[in-house]
């Protein structure tokens, strides 16, 4: 029996991977969470967990962190990324950080089977339509340096607000900065948590310096 656990904020993609797992016998979810906070909490994930299917942008912790912590503390358990995003820099990021697979979050039944067994088989699993992208980037030289984000891509007024807000200004002082009106700048500000994952002000900043995301 292989043993799994699901770490996604979206409920539905949950039970929906979860349903589609229950119809194999050598299968069994044994527990979702929300985000990789809650999972590294889980007391039996060190002894009871063989696979664990890993979303990338999740709140509290997301992917990319919660893979290292996972493999810094149980070596042993094997992790499948799970993505809407199909980039290189965030394929790459997460096996770096120690994930055995990445999988797309639409991926079909078999492909999900596919991952786990070769995965469970000390294999490396990574789609072949991922793979032809990651190559053509590589050889044309549009992607080919990993960078430290995760996380989708911010627009470039995005990047000029959050500069901002790491540089302590308010959202009165930004709109007057960029002569925009304060909803804007709430609305950019809404845009960024999201994207990055953080619940508040000082996630957004912690995850902005950590993460190299403000250019120099």
């Amino acid at each position: 029996m292989i043993r799994i656990c699901i770490a996604d904020d979206h409920q539905l993609v949950a039970e929906g991977i979860k349903l589609l797992l229950s119809e194999y016998q050598n299968l069994e979810v044994i527990a979702s969470f929300v985000n990789g906070k809650e999972l590294l909490e889980f007391p039996d994930l060190g002894d009871h967990v063989d696979v664990v299917l890993l979303d990338i942008n999740m709140p509290e912790l997301n992917g990319i962190e919660t893979c290292k912590r996972l493999k810094n503390s149980f070596n042993h358990i094997k992790v499948i990324a799970l993505s809407m995003h199909g980039e290189s820099n965030m394929i790459k990021l997460m096996f770096k950080s120690g994930a055995d697979g990445y999988l797309h979050k639409n991926a079909a039944k078999e492909e999900i089977i596919q991952a786990i067994e070769d995965v469970m088989a000390g294999k490396k699993y990574l789609s072949q339509e991922i793979t032809n992208n990651i190559l053509f980037n590589d050889v044309s030289g549009k992607s080919s340096k990993i960078t430290n984000s995760p996380f989708p891509k911010l627009s470039d007024r995005e990047i000029q607000i959050l500069k901002m807000i790491v540089g302590e200004k308010t959202t009165q002082e930004i709109a007057e900065t960029l002569f925009i009106s304060f909803g804007t700048v709430e609305t950019h500000r809404r845009n960024i948590m999201i994207k990055l994952g953080a619940k508040n002000t000082a996630g957004m900043v912690r995850t902005a310096l950590e993460y190299n995301l403000i250019p120099t």
